[in-house]
């Protein structure tokens, strides 16, 4: 039975063969009744009941079939006519960074460098003599009004260095591409005129020669190397905060995009524990080879709350920092193409390596060069057919036409992120400019249309995890204050049905775990959300008025508004 992803093609996805509505078991635990449950199955069904027993699904129906599976020992929660749909598979995202990101500077909502500022005077104020002021989530190209005496379109550090002239700060894009550091950090780190960057990276300097505070790329590991490392006792806060923090969004199931061994062994520590409270499948950092050599022999680890079977490299940066690598120049820097981050021939051969091995691959590419480039190795590999390994291309951001219907050919799976869309498309065309933006920038349904699979996610904390903010912007390619009126490109929007695939059974079978979860179907897992109102029929500015109400993993409720987790 082939999984419809309401597109003018089908894809070639395989499920099971039948719905089951009743499921031969001598008791359940649960029965969740008189709601709108839609099951995001083939037939996009909605019924009103389902029974839940052992962490999985053991019926879905209407509510006068589940009453005759009622036992004394049966828990029945009324729904009240709220919807449910299945948990939230965020494809792309960055979990401990997330974590870090509650016990750092959270910059994501700074409109300008004064309020930047702001928040670093006062986290001075409270800091002791010398400590670290670290934060990420600035971004210079949505700020307003721009920075005054701006260097290749970021801000200098004098003002930064002024507020804090004795506590180092380092401060991280929202891309996580580049970094902005005071004076006190660079004096720590010993940079001088002289400084230079090991591989892909750059140094953005002024026209006496001196560092303005940004590090581009590869160059941030010259601050990163002078900052202490993170304690145990804060990557386990850190990690807590973090699955609190899914369990509130509605996201029971997380794409972790490229960890080192130690995260893995504190995930492995919360699994052991159970306290994982949102299923985790995680790619390897690519850039760590001893890593890969150890995972490789060993092979992949595949459980019920972790799974690591897969290796996340980096073809490129971000479009934001210019470190996209494009085809032709930025248009609004015409000296740059940006630029690749990671050889060519190290990824291709970390691909092959990885196909032999039993691992997925998920390659970061925004510019439609670095676009091609994966392609290009995935091709070789695939001696130009899918041979069904489900590899990815993780942003695919900005692709040129004729690779466009690469994806489909190949099988590639497109891995977005809606709202880049709707944070960047304002300055975006900018960079781009409009032949390019209307060609390949954020054209998911031109990659639909030529058979691509595509799913969905946030990439947080380069963004915040709501998934109705990336869901919305999915289906009105607004921003978030709902500009244009008629949304950017809108002939590249998706039906709301196409956006919730891609949020729920589309990332299940970016992982070959679509037999397992991603609807609501007999014999998967009870992983689902209870919604204050139904997100397939709201007035379109409402969907982000939406509230997770209830989450439910593996039959286990692990956040319910009225007390949290």
């Amino acid at each position: 039975m082939k999984l419809a992803f309401i597109r003018p093609s089908s894809a070639t996805l395989i499920m099971a063969t039948t719905l089951q509505f009743v499921c031969c078991v001598s008791f359940a635990d649960t029965l969740y009744i008189n709601g709108h449950i839609r099951l995001v199955d083939q037939e996009n069904q909605i019924v009103e009941a389902l029974y839940e027993s052992r962490g999985k699904i053991q019926f879905v129906g209407q509510a006068q079939q589940a009453k005759r599976l009622i036992s004394e020992q049966t828990l029945i929660i009324d729904l009240d006519g709220k919807t449910v749909i299945p948990g939230f598979i965020e494809s792309h995202g960055h979990l401990m960074s997330l974590g870090l990101s509650q016990l750092n500077l959270d910059l994501s909502t700074v409109e300008n460098y004064d309020a930047l500022i702001q928040r670093v005077a006062l986290a001075v104020d409270a800091a002791k003599p010398g400590e670290w002021i670290l934060g990420r989530g600035w971004h210079q190209s949505k700020w307003q009004p721009k920075p005054v005496d701006s260097i290749d379109g970021f801000q200098t550090h004098a003002r930064l260095s002024e507020v804090s002239p004795h506590n180092p700060v380092y401060l991280v894009h929202a891309s996580g591409h580049a970094g902005f550091a005071n004076a006190k950090a660079m004096e720590i780190a010993g940079i001088t005129l002289n400084t230079l960057v090991a591989g892909d990276g750059e140094i953005i300097r002024d026209d006496k020669g001196a560092a303005t505070g940004i590090f581009n790329e590869r160059a941030q590991a010259l601050i990163r190397s002078v900052i202490p490392p993170t304690s145990k006792q804060q990557q386990l806060r850190a990690l807590q905060l973090a699955l609190a923090v899914l369990a509130e969004n509605g996201v029971t199931s997380f794409q972790d995009a490229g960890v080192n061994q130690q995260t893995i062994d504190l995930y492995q520590q919360f699994e052991a524990e159970k306290k994982l409270t949102s299923r985790l499948w995680v790619m390897l950092s690519g850039a760590e080879k001893p890593l890969l050599e150890r995972w490789f022999e060993s092979g992949p680890q595949v459980g019920d709350y972790l799974t690591v079977q897969a290796v996340k490299l980096v073809a490129d940066g971000a479009l934001g920092s210019r470190g996209a690598w494009l085809l032709e120049p930025y248009t609004d820097r015409p000296e740059t193409n940006g630029l690749p981050t990671m050889p060519i021939d190290y990824m291709s051969d970390v691909s092959h390596q990885a196909y032999r091995r039993g691992f997925q691959v998920g390659i970061h590419a925004i510019g439609d060069l670095a676009n091609r480039a994966v392609l290009d190795i995935y091709d070789d590999l695939f001696d130009g057919k899918d041979r069904g390994v489900r590899f990815r291309i993780e942003h695919a951001q900005h692709i040129s036409a004729v690779d466009i219907p690469r994806f489909g050919q190949l099988g590639v799976i497109a891995s977005v992120q809606g709202i880049h869309m709707s944070s960047d498309r304002p300055w975006a065309i900018d960079r781009l400019g409009r032949a390019r933006i209307d060609e390949g920038a954020y054209v998911w349904r031109k990659l639909l249309e030529t058979n691509a699979i595509l799913i969905n996610g946030t990439d947080v904390p380069v963004e915040p995890i709501n998934p109705f903010a990336s869901y919305y912007a999915l289906v009105s390619r607004r921003t978030l204050k709902g500009e244009p009126a008629g949304g950017f490109e809108p002939a590249q929007k998706l039906s709301r049905l196409q956006a919730l695939q891609a949020y729920t059974i589309g990332p299940a079978y970016g992982a070959f775990e679509e037999h397992l979860k991603g609807s609501l179907e007999v014999g998967k897992w009870a992983d689902f959300i209870v919604l204050s109102q139904d997100l397939m029929q709201v007035e379109e500015d409402d969907i982000l008025n939406i509230q997770v109400l209830r989450t439910v993993v593996g039959g286990k409720e692990v956040y319910n508004v009225a007390g949290g987790m």
